[in-house]
């Protein structure tokens, strides 16, 4: 994923259409010169809809989508018949993605599953006709019902990636180059901090042709809950992972300080994530024989499970991968 390609966050002004109104039109013909009334109803307004698709990954096709318009209902005609409905509009996004009322910040629809639909802003309802206004006391009515207004709102459109294992850690902990190496995913790997400014996928290959999806969330600092670094722009994406993978360096000066830190930063942004499943990666222990190994685990966090690991060398991969499947199923 390019930086410039990858939008997780629009603003749209949707609008459905009017309803049509109804018609006020008296029968009349050669040999029928009172016939009575007539008039068709007005047609319904067209729905903004939006519906999930499993082909995309980003906003990005509506970074220059302002204004979604649904079609008016049309008027209703003589003769009973009743006005055309106006055209639908279907908005399509990424799984994942969270509709809100931009006013409010109310949650109009949240989309998970492909295919799966929302009618946002429902259309107006069609005016009725003369015809539905006769009585035996006004026999011809010349009045009809007007169409419903449509409904005009902005909203604001959010995704969180969905993926299977959540990557967490500070900057330069060794995400990117853990998803590069047990997926095919070619994220941005560079020795300073904050390389990956955006969510980067991958699906991991796993025993027996099963495979589960990896999301590179950006670094995550102190503070990150009150807005510091690329904090509340990116946590938002962590909530929609099964199973956290917490990764701190092997040269950490205090592992448990650090796991603590990324620890509050979850519980700040969403008590609600202390609930998912942990697991704890201590990275870069190439740099590390034996004997430090050992020393270090005796030092590790308690009531997470943990594993030493090393992308470039490959160690503790495959133990890596058990541990995550087994925290899937």
């Amino acid at each position: 994923m390019s930086s410039p390609n990858f939008i997780d966050h629009i603003r749209v002004n949707c609008r459905s259409g009017k309803g049509g109104a109804g018609s006020r039109h008296l029968r009349r013909e050669k040999y029928m010169p009172k016939g009575g009334p007539d008039g068709g109803d007005g047609g319904k307004g067209g729905d903004v809809i939006v519906r999930g698709n499993a082909n995309m990954w980003t906003l990005l096709h509506l970074r220059y989508t302002k204004h979604v318009i649904a079609g008016d209902g049309e008027v209703g005609g003589a003769n009973q018949c009743s006005g055309k409905a106006g055209r639908d509009v279907v908005i399509e996004v990424p799984l994942g993605t969270v509709i809100r009322d931009e006013e409010t910040g109310e949650v109009m629809a949240e989309v998970t599953q492909d295919g799966e639909q929302y009618v946002l802003l429902p259309g107006g309802r069609g005016g009725l006709g003369n015809q539905h206004f006769a009585t035996a006391t006004r026999q011809t009515p010349r009045f009809a019902q007007p169409g419903e207004p449509g409904i005009d709102k902005w909203v604001a459109m959010e995704l969180k990636v969905l993926a299977d294992v959540g990557l967490v850690g500070f900057p330069n902990a060794g995400k990117s180059t853990l998803l590069s190496v047990v997926s095919a995913a070619k994220p941005k790997i560079a020795d300073y901090p904050f390389t990956t400014l955006q969510p980067n996928l991958g699906i991991v290959p796993y025993r027996d042709g099963r495979s589960f999806v990896m999301a590179d969330i950006p670094g995550i600092i102190e503070g990150a809950s009150e807005g510091r670094g690329l904090g509340l722009r990116f946590l938002r994406h962590i909530e929609r992972n099964s199973v956290l993978l917490f990764m701190v360096p092997a040269d950490s000066n205090d592992i448990k300080h650090d796991y603590k830190v990324l620890l509050n930063e979850l519980e700040q942004y969403s008590p609600e994530l202390l609930h998912k499943e942990r697991v704890l990666a201590i990275t870069k222990c190439d740099m590390l024989d034996d004997e430090l190994m050992k020393a270090m685990r005796k030092e590790l966090p308690k009531g997470v499970e943990s594993v030493m690991i090393s992308s470039v060398a490959g160690l503790g991969l495959d133990a890596l991968k058990d541990l995550l499947w087994r925290k899937l199923h």
